[in-house]
């Protein structure tokens, strides 16, 4: 598929900047296996991160200094993408342009890129806009589930060793 057939992921004239919570999904090129190694996961067996998962990790937990009033609220680093469920401040208190999701994600993919020396990302990412308490429950659910389902996982590709 060329860049002119991708399908546009945000949703059109929505601000991303606004205050809320918002599910991100961001994967690796070609979905393979740079952040963990390993066929399964569990909860109790979560096959240990890459190099290049910790880095990620390390940046999602930066994310804050980085952007203050932004918090990463759960996430999970599975093999070949990383869930996030961040909060955006309604009313960051700054004179500068508050930051938009889109701002944040590609700031952290970059921050991965140059740590590791080469790019590992898919262009663009998922996200969802969270609209109510049983919405963000469900997501909260997902991403904290999400090792124990990885075989069954949307993402999975069975290239594990």
């Amino acid at each position: 598929m060329d860049g002119s057939s991708r399908k546009p992921l945000r949703l059109k004239g929505y601000d991303y900047s606004l205050g809320g919570y918002y599910f991100v999904t961001v994967c690796t090129k070609d979905r393979v296996s740079h952040l963990r190694r390993g066929a399964h996961c569990a909860p109790e067996a979560l096959p240990p991160l890459t190099a290049a998962g910790r880095i990620a990790e390390q940046a999602v937990l930066q994310i804050s200094a980085h952007y203050p009033g932004v918090i990463v609220d759960k996430y999970v680093v599975m093999p070949n993408h990383v869930h996030m469920l961040l909060v955006l401040p309604s009313d960051n208190g700054r004179a500068l342009r508050a930051p938009t999701l889109s701002r944040i994600v590609r700031a952290w993919k970059e921050t991965v890129t140059k740590t590791l020396g080469k790019a590992i990302w898919q262009k663009s990412f998922y996200d969802h806009i969270i609209r109510n308490e049983a919405d963000y429950l469900r997501v909260w659910n997902y991403i904290d589930t999400n090792p124990a389902r990885w075989a069954e996982d949307p993402y999975y590709i069975a290239q594990e060793s």
